[in-house]
């Protein structure tokens, strides 16, 4: 191996080591930094009513021409720049909302990363590959590296709400059915439809916060909006999952047409099921898939090895 082959080789495996390192610390470290995850989610949606009534009230006063606070610096550079028409992005309050963040915040937050991330990436990408250019690579070679990096950063907040959309998702999915039939259990009790979305997001906190953290937001609607149809088209724009969405839709027909809640409850509660043991049996059907190459990998090589080793042992000893 030639001194560059070898350079190289050296470069890449200390970014192999140091992002090893940092994942493992992240690992650690992570659970400690997070606190108590539901009291923050309970008390986040606790206040939700006077959040909304707030909310209305900071419209109107934009709309009369009244004070308001002072901007916050990212808001600042968003209205300056005019980030939401230059960088718009389709459905951003959904998929912001499927992530488990609301509000305006994170709109800006997302629109200022979205500016912020390629220049960052683009200074870092001259920096290392054109100036340094630890690997040796060629001029056209560190340019090209670093507009790759400038593409990275553009699509990475994107990526990231995708991602915890993802995971906020598997965490509600599989007790979704449960929480239908407690639901269920409530309505045909005598409850009213908000009392019962209350009492399920008490009970429901512990199996999943997510979940809980959603029906305790579609109580707040059911109190506060005028349209219980409102609400209930809220839910199912907010779960990007075909389940609640169903649930969400039959709702709305009940409230239309004065079905009762109660059988309505029951047909979803066993439809999700169902859709819960075909996601089960689909992932035990791509199991086998999914372990050939493991079986190939791992297991083949350590089990050609323990059958061949004795024989080629034997094989030595009879022609030395």
């Amino acid at each position: 191996m030639n001194p560059e082959s070898l350079a190289m080789f050296r470069t890449v495996l200390t970014l192999i080591v140091c992002a090893a390192s940092a994942g493992t610390l992240y690992t650690i470290f992570a659970p400690m930094l997070q606190g108590d995850k539901l009291k923050k989610r309970m008390s986040a949606v606790s206040d939700e009513r006077d959040s909304m009534r707030r909310s209305r009230i900071e419209d109107l006063n934009k709309a009369s021409g009244l004070r308001t606070e002072s901007k916050g610096f990212i808001k600042q550079i968003v209205d300056n720049l005019s980030l939401e028409k230059i960088l718009a992005a389709s459905d951003l309050k959904d998929k912001l909302s499927q992530a488990g963040l609301r509000g305006q915040r994170p709109i800006y937050t997302f629109y200022f990363f979205r500016l912020a991330m390629p220049i960052i990436l683009f200074v870092f990408g001259i920096l290392y590959f054109v100036i340094l250019n630890p690997l040796e690579w060629t001029v056209s070679q560190s340019w090209l590296a670093a507009v790759a990096l400038v593409l990275v950063g553009y699509y990475a907040p994107g990526t990231y709400l995708k991602n915890a959309a993802s995971k906020r998702m598997t965490s509600i999915a599989p007790v979704f059915p449960d929480a239908l039939d407690l639901l269920l259990i409530c309505v045909e009790s005598g409850m009213s439809i908000e009392m019962a979305f209350g009492k399920v997001a008490r009970e429901m906190a512990g199996a999943s916060i997510e979940l809980a953290e959603e029906f305790s937001y579609t109580t707040a609607e059911l109190s506060y909006l005028q349209s219980r149809r409102q609400a209930y088209e809220n839910l199912g724009r907010r779960n990007n999952h075909a389940g609640i969405k169903a649930v969400s839709t039959a709702l709305i027909q009940a409230e239309r047409y004065g079905t009762p809640l109660g059988d309505t409850l029951r047909t979803m509660a066993d439809e999700n099921r169902q859709m819960r043991v075909m996601a089960a049996e689909k992932k035990a059907a791509a199991l086998p898939a999914k372990l050939t190459v493991p079986m190939i990998v791992f297991f083949l090589p350590v089990l050609f090895i323990v059958i061949l080793t004795p024989a080629a042992m034997r094989i030595q000893q009879n022609l030395g």
